[in-house]
């Protein structure tokens, strides 16, 4: 019992398993969307809202779910003594509400622009299920556009910032610094594979 309780208990844990089930959600709805569209083509917009949102907000979240976790290697490598201070359990759980309200908030001003610019009917007409088909107007492309920039620079320079503060104290030959300098890799690698996929992707 003891053993399982390490997940829930240690940040580093509380962040993985968020990352999980924020990409499986992502999968599921992602999956979800490329049946409706082979099966059916068309939906209801209504309907294609409904799954487009949590597709966004969980694509959204994962970079900033990984510089999250950059961040806490590198806290427990370069600032050890201050980790227990810093990296706490309810400051994880914070941290975790306000990834989700920064992903919610860059969706609703497409949401709202939705309803000022189109008529109520739009929203009962049938559409190939795509953010562009959904969301047409100029400033939303424009905006996830200016997004997606946005979180790439900021993301990329937390991983570089992160990785060689922890490649210069892992000179020191210790193998922790040594594992989070791995770890900060394959977020970078995940990191880039994640912003490819969702510059493509709804």
């Amino acid at each position: 019992m003891a053993h399982h309780q390490i997940f829930w208990f240690n940040p580093r844990y509380i962040l993985f398993i968020h990352l999980v089930l924020n990409e499986t959600i992502q999968l599921t709805l992602s999956i979800s969307l490329y049946i409706f569209a082979n099966a059916f083509y068309t939906i209801y917009v209504s309907l294609c809202i409904l799954l487009l949102l949590p597709a966004i907000l969980t694509t959204r979240n994962t970079p900033v779910n990984l510089a999250c976790m950059a961040a806490e290697c590198y806290i427990s490598v370069c600032i050890p003594l201050r980790y227990d201070n810093i990296c706490t359990v309810k400051k994880t759980y914070i941290i975790i509400a306000i990834m989700w309200v920064i992903s919610l908030l860059t969706i609703l001003p497409d949401i709202f622009i939705l309803f000022i610019t189109e008529e109520l009917h739009f929203l009962k007409m049938r559409v190939f299920c795509d953010r562009d088909r959904v969301f047409r107007s100029s400033y939303s492309k424009n905006k996830r556009n200016a997004s997606h920039i946005f979180f790439l620079v900021v993301v990329c320079l937390i991983l570089f910032y992160t990785y060689f503060r922890i490649l210069f104290v892992a000179k020191a030959a210790n193998s922790d610094a040594k594992k989070a300098k791995n770890t900060i890799l394959l977020h970078g690698f995940q990191m880039l594979m994640c912003m490819t996929l969702s510059s493509l992707a709804f």
